[in-house]
């Protein structure tokens, strides 16, 4: 193995390492924080309070 395939190959072992470990870390935060604890509340946080949920209020120009 020469020295260009190992640095290419330590890089890429290393950035698998490092992104897995940042995605973990992320994941466990959200979970300790209570993101994944109410995926309603979340799905109609995207709603004003005029606007009703689950019926279109936009049309396409020309219909």
């Amino acid at each position: 193995m020469s020295p260009t395939d190992f640095a290419v190959l330590a890089t890429v072992v290393g950035s698998i390492v490092l992104f897995g470990g940042a995605a973990a870390l992320a994941l466990g935060w959200a979970f300790r924080d209570g993101q994944f604890d109410n995926f309603e509340q979340g799905a109609r946080s995207i709603f004003g309070s005029d606007e009703p949920i689950g019926e279109p209020t936009d049309a396409f120009p020309g219909d």
